[in-house]
């Protein structure tokens, strides 16, 4: 279990990110920051040295959440129905890049990238860059079982990323509202694009 400052610490992390997400970084107030996570300015400072440093690691930490919830993936040869477990890769995926709090922050990054190019940088190399690989890596063991048709599974990565989330990321980000895809409508987008895919790669 986390100690009593790691746990303090992610409040304030979390707090953060609703600001941030809210306010954009110019208009994030960290007074705000301070309230929602009930600490005060000095604990925050304790942590964080200021705005710019409080704003990239909500942007770290939040790319290694995507990035970890793919990393254990199953060896290809446990799977014996590629079909099913490429839906069900389909609708985790879909549904993890599709967290109203990844979006949200997904939003902020591409906002503020003319401001902090190093951390939009870093948050595709270390977040959705970093997934794809996993991805890319996971089809290049499957096509070596035997069980998928991915001659460059990196592009094969990219292909099943674009499937699954041109038509909802796009409406998230034109929207303004990371809530505004249902679950019943990513659902839709995964079971197509998973079928999609396998058309291809299957």
């Amino acid at each position: 279990m986390p100690d009593r400052g790691e746990a303090k610490r992610q409040v304030m992390l979390d707090a953060a990110t609703e600001v941030f997400s809210e306010r954009g970084f110019v208009g994030a107030n960290l007074d705000e920051v301070v309230a929602a996570a009930a600490v005060s300015k000095q604990t925050l400072y304790k942590h964080f040295s200021d705005k710019a440093s409080l704003f990239r690691e909500i942007v770290d930490q939040i790319g290694k959440q995507v990035d970890g919830a793919l990393l254990e993936l199953p060896d290809p040869a446990t799977i014996e129905d590629v079909d099913a477990w490429i839906h069900t890769l389909a609708l985790r995926f879909t549904r993890l890049v599709m967290d109203p709090k990844v979006q949200r922050i997904r939003r902020l990054v591409i906002a503020e990238a003319p401001r902090f190019p190093e951390v939009a940088d870093a948050y595709w190399k270390g977040g959705f860059d970093r997934v794809l690989g996993t991805v890319g890596e996971h089809f290049r063991a499957l096509t070596e079982a035997g069980k998928l048709r991915a001659e460059d599974p990196q592009l094969a990565a990219n292909h099943f990323a674009g499937l699954l989330l041109w038509i909802p990321s796009n409406h998230t980000m034109f929207s303004g509202r990371p809530d505004v895809v249902t679950d019943e409508e990513l659902q839709r987008f995964a079971k197509a694009g998973a079928e999609a895919f396998l058309r291809a790669y299957g």
